[in-house]
């Protein structure tokens, strides 16, 4: 096998880099994960994730752990209810029964971020993920690299691959081809407890997702496992809004004002999103990178996920991701490549060329989303997608 006697480093502990770690280690590859939080549950992560029986799903069953999912999954919190601006529901799946059949080719079953991070962890080797390691830098040592974390410590790596999201700093020794802003931003949040704090919407939502869409503007909420519900806001906003309108994402009286103005021609239903002091807000703009990107590929890294393809949300990030992680593992595995270099480049071709149409589609998807009738659009999409 082309890792043997190699070192591999994985920068980024996302599910990602963690199904990649589970698979190379499946093989009987030495891998690291380097991961810049200080411990397993420093923080919880962003609304539920969905994952599809061709990509996500099917890295968990390569990755022996279809089992580990269906005893962590949320069967229910795949059904939607979409609404206008006043809550008033428009379609809703809560008649459906539970999705059961993770073996359906149309499954979207819904997991927390935090048990997946947790089931993939808990599959890895004793030793596996470095703690409180924050990429600083990569500088050459031999045929392979000392990467160098935030914190003065330092390992060394026979081959590297970056898994580090969104706001990758390795990404950089691999390409300078930088991200374009998308137009859209998101105001992300989390309401705890949201039974008592947000009692019309947690009832709304269902222990589902809510998927509210009006003249341009979008909001979704998403209920937890753990009692919490987290939403997030979707506008066409201007480059560098975030930084330049002023608003201070940290105060709720802030973001509650800006929500007032930009969303004056919604229901007051919304603002119980802004009545208690336990929750939070987070501006995130989003990017992408040009379809039609390209590199050399080297010896020694290479990319995954969001690090490599980031697209707005559509809904397949991560399990893209996880796909990456597949093919990645079976070019660098399961071939009969004479380098790892020429396992790379085919990696990386297959990974670039899909997702040059994944980012096409998530456009196109985001834009119909932000529509002038964005309602009809989503109606439309769920009544042709719907296989409840």
């Amino acid at each position: 096998m082309l890792l043997d006697n190699k070192q591999v480093a994985i920068i980024g502990g996302g599910p990602g880099g963690l199904i990649l770690a589970r698979l190379l280690q499946q093989k009987g590859a030495n891998v690291k994960v380097y991961e810049r939080d200080t411990d397993q549950y420093v923080r919880q992560q962003g609304a539920t994730l969905d994952l599809h029986h061709e990509t996500g799903l099917r890295a968990l069953r390569e990755g022996g752990l279809i089992e580990a999912f269906r005893e962590n999954y949320r069967p229910g919190a795949e059904r939607v209810t979409i609404t206008d601006n006043n809550a008033v529901v428009h379609y809703t799946e809560f008649e459906n029964n539970p999705l059961t059949d993770l073996d359906d080719a149309h499954a979207r079953p819904e997991i927390d971020r935090g048990p997946l991070r947790d089931l993939l962890i808990a599959s890895l080797q004793d030793g596996t993920m470095v703690w409180d390691s924050k990429f600083a830098a990569l500088n050459k040592n031999g045929s392979g690299w000392n990467i160098l974390f935030d914190n003065g410590t330092s390992a060394y790596a026979d081959l590297v691959i970056a898994a580090d999201g969104a706001n990758s700093k390795a990404r950089k020794y691999i390409t300078d081809i930088e991200r374009i802003y998308s137009g859209f931003t998101i105001i992300e949040g989390n309401i705890y407890n949201a039974e008592k704090n947000a009692p019309h919407l947690w009832k709304l939502t269902n222990g589902g997702k809510v998927y509210a869409h009006w003249n341009g503007k979008a909001i979704v909420l998403s209920a937890k496992g753990e009692g919490s519900l987290s939403f997030y806001t979707i506008t066409r906003e201007a480059d560098n809004w975030v930084t330049d309108s002023g608003i201070d994402f940290t105060n709720k009286e802030s973001v509650f004002t800006w929500f007032k103005q930009r969303f004056s021609d919604w229901g007051t239903a919304w603002y119980e999103i802004f009545v208690t002091d336990d929750s939070y807000f987070v501006a995130r703009p989003q990017y992408y990178f040009p379809q039609d990107q390209t590199w050399e590929s080297l010896t020694n890294l290479t990319v995954l996920g969001d690090a490599a393809h980031q697209t707005p949300p559509s809904g397949d990030g991560v399990n893209q991701a996880m796909l990456d992680a597949v093919l990645l593992c079976e070019a660098l595995c399961n071939s009969n490549f004479n380098t790892v270099q020429e396992a790379i480049a085919f990696y990386e071709k297959e990974m670039l060329s899909r997702a040059s149409a994944i980012t096409d589609e998530a456009m196109e998807q985001v834009e119909n989303m932000l529509s002038e009738n964005n309602i009809k659009f989503m109606l439309d999409f769920f009544a042709l997608n719907s296989h409840g």
